[in-house]
């Protein structure tokens, strides 16, 4: 097997190439945006470019990172020790991610500005199962078709935003924006604003907005208040249930008048190139039948990358890639697809009986180390130093209770297992 489609040119996918490269495989990545970054690219542009093309990034304008980098490195490629800071801004991210590109002489295998329009399952000599892919070039408007022998999908999930229809809204006289087309905070100067949710994107941009709004409610069904200082002007509020022309009823029955609401709701998975043939399924916030959250049971010669939620990022990309290599490589043996399916669908019960929410079944957060160390076993890989576990796990922690100040301490790794605080 040599030739290998990789679709999206942010982290994942320049990860995946790099890895597929240096076993000896022919990747070829496409992007849609006019470079490379895939989320991490910020455009001031929000909902279709030019060509038609969704805006896919979600980035905005101020934001820094909530990890440091520190963690937040590929194992073999770490941030340039020049950065002064551990949580940077998202345009040194970005560069490190070109120079990521560059120092693995990925570019030649990079197509930008290409859209993929289709994915369908081949039938191959010997039943092995490839895949034609249908591109369009956006620059020269011409679609052509291209048959892999596996196909590798990196387009992340963070373009598809999720709007809950609100009883009342379409009355709501206020403005309405979800954080995925959210980019300054100035057009909020003054105003009263309702951030309805509170993951890391609704805290964070709350606590920006807080910085020129007149009031922010940071309306969220936490089990509890988030425990940490917060600015003056920005206040706990239980989640919207219901709007009225000028402002929100919350769940406890309490009203707040606002002049916006910003949807921080989340996002839905959303892979529209891909075909009936394909045999995957798609619904908002569960992508089945995987194996392991990355490859197609029915046909594993289409793997996934970036599908768990709440990680730490980049080094969970870079395990999820050399898994992918290695098979594709015959180092490693999958099971059959009859036992991934069953394997499959025996993990969606065991998570349903469990009484856990099913758009909770790609989330990790603290289960992510031991879904890592099982990958690097079965691919007879080196899992990520423990430091970056400790620390990652120390960040979290400090975020949870120092919001406004975690981002002011620095850090040095100083060894596989120990790191210095500044």
């Amino acid at each position: 097997m040599s030739a290998v489609g990789v679709i999206g040119g942010g982290a994942a996918g320049l990860c995946a190439a790099r890895h597929l490269l240096a076993a000896g495989m022919k990747p070829q990545v496409w992007e849609a945006a006019a470079g490379l970054g895939g989320t991490w690219r910020y455009s001031p542009c929000t909902g279709t470019d030019k060509h038609g093309i969704p805006v896919y990034s979600s980035m905005y304008n101020n934001l820094r990172t909530n990890l440091p980098k520190e963690v937040m490195a590929f194992p073999d490629f770490s941030f340039p020790s020049t950065e002064p800071t551990s949580f940077l801004h998202h345009s040194a991210v970005n560069q490190y991610l070109t120079d990521y590109a560059n120092h693995f002489k990925l570019h030649s295998h990079i197509k930008v500005k290409h859209h993929v329009e289709a994915v369908e399952a081949v039938e191959r000599s010997g039943g092995a199962t490839g895949w034609s892919v249908t591109v369009r070039n956006l620059q020269q408007g011409a679609t052509t078709s291209h048959l892999f022998d596996a196909l590798v999908v990196c387009s992340g999930h963070y373009s598809s935003p999720v709007v809950p229809q609100l009883p009342g809204v379409e009355g709501y006289e206020g403005r309405q924006l979800h954080s995925h087309d959210y980019r300054h905070p100035q057009p909020f100067t003054d105003a009263r604003v309702l951030v309805l949710g509170a993951g890391a994107s609704g805290i964070d941009i709350a606590m920006e907005l807080a910085s020129v709004a007149k009031k922010v409610y940071l309306s969220h069904n936490l089990p509890s208040p988030i425990a940490s200082d917060l600015p003056d002007n920005l206040q706990q509020v239980k989640g919207a249930t219901e709007a009225t022309t000028r402002g929100f009823v919350l769940a406890d029955g309490s009203h707040v008048e606002a002049d916006a609401i910003l949807y921080c709701t989340g996002y839905r998975y959303s892979f529209p190139f891909l075909t009936k043939s394909c045999r995957m399924k798609v619904e908002d916030s569960l992508v089945t039948p995987l194996y392991k959250h990355i490859f197609n049971a029915t046909f594993p010669t289409m793997a996934f990358i970036g599908i768990p939620l709440q990680i730490c990022p980049f080094p969970m990309f870079d395990i999820q890639a050399r898994f992918v290599t290695n098979v594709l490589t015959g180092k490693v043996t999958l099971p059959n697809p009859a036992h991934m399916l069953e394997t499959s669908s025996r993990e969606l019960s065991r998570h349903q009986q469990e009484g856990r929410p099913l758009e909770d079944f790609h989330l990790m957060a603290l289960d992510q180390w031991e879904y890592m160390r099982e990958l690097t076993e079965q691919a007879g890989e080196k899992m990520v130093p423990p430091v970056v576990q400790e620390l990652f796990n120390a960040v979290r922690k400090l975020r949870n209770r120092s919001l406004l100040t975690y981002k002011n301490t620095n850090y040095r790794l100083t060894g596989p297992e120990s790191y210095e605080v500044s």
